[in-house]
């Protein structure tokens, strides 16, 4: 039997590096072996691309690979730039195409959509270094809209990196000021208390079109993730999750819905705040991890699935895409 021939991306530019030789790994080792030729294509943190351990061209690399599996968690893998190499090299891949790839990762471009959607999300507001406002006035415009304590992110980046905390609106300014000097943009929003949880979105599943798996309780120890933590080990995911039926139900219609209204395709992961009156939608991820200790494998487990077979099912889903 011909072995299908499957390039897993892995490594790249962003602050989520380990991670992705993490997810990497996981992918590689997962396919069986009578089934896939399963080649390792690293991408190092200067973006120089790597194919059998040499130094190659994307579009060497790529050569004779007859399916990608992207691994690359945040920066070039979810940004849209990879999608881009792989649509004009004309090899199937898994995942979300470039437009909503880049649009779910930017966290402002993003919560535009959702809102408009109709998706409940946390009270935000988004600034700019060119919206000719100083801290200060960014600030008692928050404060106008919301009170504190206030969570403030980055406009692109993932695992929680570069995520700061104002406890008050006294801290805010300051907060403000190093996020935008760092990133060029920044997204205050309302700190939501209550109880962390993924759910992970899989197209044309078991007979369903989006089928969602079961949500995963997140538990740290923090106000919030952080990519350490996720490197170290330290984040817990309970599935089954003790949330009520009613609860479950809010979840499962939320990750749908993120899913459609950001034009995911293939899977995706829904990450949400859960408290005792609603659930707010925090972000979606186009790259889900996949090592040991995420929460996608965790929730694939709990419905009596695993790695191997959603990357087969990912797999056939980016041929049939392609065909």
């Amino acid at each position: 039997m011909t072995r299908t021939i499957v390039g897993v991306l892995r490594g790249g530019t962003s602050n989520e590096y380990a991670l992705s030789l993490k997810t990497g790994a996981a992918m590689l080792t997962a396919l069986p072996e009578e089934k896939y030729d399963v080649r390792d294509i690293l991408i190092d943190k200067s973006g120089t691309w790597y194919s059998r351990g040499t130094p190659a061209t994307p579009a060497r690399a790529l050569t004779q690979i007859d399916v990608v599996l992207n691994a690359l968690h945040g920066g070039v893998g979810e940004d849209g730039t990879v999608q881009r190499v792989l649509d004009r090299s004309g090899v199937p891949y898994a995942g979300s195409r470039s437009l909503p790839s880049a649009l779910s990762l930017n966290k402002i471009r993003a919560r535009e959509i959702l809102e408009r959607a109709g998706v409940r999300m946390p009270r935000g507001a988004s600034f700019s270094v060119n919206a000719g406002l100083n801290t200060a006035e960014m600030s008692r415009s928050v404060f106008e809209q919301f009170g504190p304590p206030y969570i403030v992110k980055p406009p692109s980046d993932g695992a929680g990196h570069g995520i700061r905390i104002a406890a008050s609106i006294v801290e805010l300014p300051d907060v403000l000021g190093d996020i935008l000097d760092s990133y060029g943009a920044a997204l205050v929003e309302e700190y939501i208390r209550g109880d962390e949880v993924s759910a992970g979105v899989i197209d044309d599943f078991r007979g369903e079109e989006l089928y969602v798996l079961p949500p995963a309780h997140v538990l740290k120890d923090a106000m919030h993730l952080t990519r350490e933590m996720h490197e170290n080990g330290s984040v817990q995911h309970v599935v089954p999750s003790r949330f009520t039926h009613i609860q479950k139900l809010n979840i499962t219609e939320m990750a749908r819905a993120a899913h459609k209204a950001l034009q995911m395709l293939h899977f995706s992961r829904a990450d949400m705040i859960v408290t005792p009156r609603t659930v707010y939608l925090l972000e979606v991820n186009t790259v889900p991890g996949l090592y040991a200790g995420a929460s996608f494998p965790a929730m694939l487990n709990s419905v009596g699935s695993n790695v191997a077979e959603f990357l087969e099912h990912a797999i056939a889903l980016a041929r049939a895409q392609r065909a």
